[in-house]
């Protein structure tokens, strides 16, 4: 099962006659809202935006909206000053978490395409063009850029390799149906997909069921790419990963629905696949060991499985430890991944406590 998460699942859909042709993307130019959610930003707003209205995209197709959830620093003032290059500003009264912001914003967008993205994000100049040429195929109704982490020392590191992966496995998806999440980072979605917008639920997670529910697809396209920093404090990876983990558990469980197979069809088999056999990997990791580990009193071969496993976390514990990431990128994947599963389980432990999660403060990177 820990082998099917991750690789049998992917590899299982290339085993399966592709139901959709690919996307037929042609250059097209619908009007665009491109909503930014921000809180306490100071140090970045403005560096975005002007990034933002460089964007290659016709201006009087192009509307810039940015909602303050809230913040309390100097986002706010520095977001004014760009009112008069037309920029819309929206401020929040208090905080009330990224979703209801952008949900605020979303009564003032006009264009018939909605993009999302984070502050922290760099686009590349040709990024909207890019991500709307994809809504030229009918069958579309969001689409996901593929991430790209910068390192800050230039080098790999674990996460960059877990993110490779991922947008392995969204390619793959994409090429057979549709992909079953998207990078909340930047991503994009028609205005019909957006009228059922939560503003208490994961918004790229739940924008992708919307879309899936008005009998759209959602596709991850190579071509649109959202750039941006490793997190500055690495500590804070796990309490990041576990926010992650806690509010797609809130959107699965509230979306059961989407699990019937006579009514969602292969896109079922994708949710169980994708999102809930990997979050049941920490579950099988612990049933692995200690079967292994009575298995390796009587079989020598099952020994020799067993040595390989305890490397394998004495490997992660040993970069814990030190607070360095090991020199080669290979001895860096044991640390990130067992992070990961150990994010996984203690955000079950919340769900199940009745414990959600509609605020938080965004990594710094």
């Amino acid at each position: 099962m820990i082998f099917f998460a991750y690789f049998g699942y992917p590899l299982s859909l290339k085993l399966i006659r592709p139901r959709h042709a690919p996307v037929q993307k042609m250059s097209i130019l619908p009007s665009v809202t491109f909503i930014i959610a921000a809180y306490n930003e100071e140090k970045r707003i403005g560096q975005k935006l002007e990034d933002t209205l460089a964007l290659d995209y016709p201006q009087d197709s192009f509307q810039v909206v940015v909602a303050s959830d809230g913040s309390t620093d100097g986002t706010a003032d520095i977001v004014r000053t760009f009112e008069d290059r037309g920029v819309e500003f929206l401020e929040m009264p208090g905080r009330s978490g990224k979703e209801r912001a952008q949900k605020a914003a979303l009564e003032r967008a006009r264009g018939e395409i909605v993009v999302f993205s984070d502050v922290a994000t760099v686009l590349e100049p040709h990024g909207i063009r890019a991500i709307v040429a994809n809504f030229a195929d009918p069958s579309v109704g969001c689409v996901s850029s593929e991430d790209r982490l910068l390192a800050r020392d230039g080098k790999p590191c674990g996460e960059g390799a877990y993110v490779r992966y991922e947008m392995w496995v969204r390619r793959v998806e994409s090429s057979v149906h549709s992909v079953v999440g998207l990078s909340g980072s930047f991503f994009a979605a028609r205005k019909e997909v957006c009228r059922d917008f939560s503003g208490e639920m994961q918004s790229d997670f739940r924008m992708l069921l919307s879309a899936v529910a008005l009998g759209y697809r959602g596709v991850s396209d190579p071509k649109v790419l959202g750039y941006y920093q490793d997190i500055a404090d690495p500590d804070k990876e796990l309490s990041r990963k576990i926010r992650t983990v806690v509010r797609g558990l809130t959107v699965f469980f509230e979306n059961r629905r989407f699990l019937n197979p006579f009514r969602y069809g292969l896109f079922s088999y994708q949710l169980l696949g994708h999102k809930l056999c990997r979050w049941l990997v920490p579950f099988f990791l612990v049933v692995a060991f200690g079967a292994n580990l009575v298995l390796a009193l009587s079989s020598f071969f099952f020994c020799l499985l067993f040595v390989g496993q305890a490397a394998f976390y004495g490997i992660a514990a040993a970069e814990h430890v030190r607070k360095v990431p090991f020199g080669h990128s290979l001895l860096r994947i044991p640390g990130y991944f067992v992070t990961v599963n150990i994010a996984i389980a203690l955000a079950w432990k919340l769900y199940w406590s009745g414990h959600r999660i509609v605020m938080w403060t965004s990594s710094e990177r």
